[in-house]
C-alpha cells in the first residue's frame, strides 16, 4: 500500500507540475499578448516622437539660417550707405593739397573705413581692363578706343564692391565699343 500511495503521490505531483507548466505557459502567452498590445499602443507615440524630433531639428536649422540672412541683410544695408561716404573720401583725397595735415587725417579716416569693410569681407572689385560683365558692371558710357577690343572696361567711374564674393554694388564703368 505504501507503494500505491507513493505512486498516487507521484502522479498527483506530476499532474500538479503539468498544471503549473500549463499555467506558466498561459501566463507567458498572456504576457506576450500584453506586450504586443503595449507595443501597438506605443508605436504611434514612438513615430510621433521621431517626427517631432525631426521637425524640431529642421526648425532650429531654419531659424539659424534666417538669423544669418537677417544679419547679412543688415550688414549689406549699412555697407551700401558707407560706400557713398567712402566715395566722397576718395574724391576729397584726389583734390586735396599734397602735403596737408588735413589730407593726412582724411587718409587715416579713409583707411579706417576700408579696414572695417575688410573685416566684414567687403572689398572693392577689380573692373579696369576686364571684360564687361553685366552682373558686376553698370555701363554708363560706351566709347570707341583704338587698340582695345570691344566689351572691355576702359574706365571706372565709380568702384564696385563685393561682399563674400557676391556683388554688393556694381561698378559704374565706361566700356569700349
Amino acid at each position: 500500500m505504501a507503494k500505491k500511495e507513493d505512486q498516487e503521490q507521484k502522479d498527483l505531483d506530476q499532474e500538479q507540475v503539468l498544471e503549473e507548466e500549463n499555467i506558466a505557459e498561459e501566463d507567458q502567452e498572456e504576457t506576450c499578448q500584453e506586450d504586443k498590445e503595449v507595443e501597438e499602443k506605443e508605436d504611434p507615440y514612438k513615430d510621433q516622437l521621431i517626427r517631432l524630433t525631426a521637425d524640431f531639428t529642421n526648425y532650429k536649422r531654419r531659424v539659424e539660417k534666417e538669423k544669418r540672412e537677417f544679419l547679412n541683410l543688415g550688414l549689406k544695408k549699412i555697407a551700401i550707405d558707407l560706400l557713398d561716404i567712402i566715395d566722397n573720401f576718395e574724391r576729397a583725397l584726389e583734390h586735396g593739397e599734397e602735403d596737408s595735415a588735413l589730407k593726412e587725417g582724411v587718409e587715416m579716416i579713409y583707411q579706417q573705413f576700408l579696414d572695417v569693410l575688410n573685416k566684414n569681407n567687403i572689398r572693392p572689385m577689380e573692373a579696369l581692363n576686364e571684360k564687361f560683365d553685366p552682373n558686376k558692371h553698370h555701363a554708363v558710357l560706351v566709347e570707341e578706343k583704338e587698340g582695345v577690343e570691344e566689351g572691355i572696361v576702359i574706365d571706372v567711374i565709380q568702384k564696385g564692391y563685393l561682399i563674400n564674393d557676391e556683388v554688393l554694388r556694381p561698378a559704374m564703368v565706361k566700356v569700349s565699343q
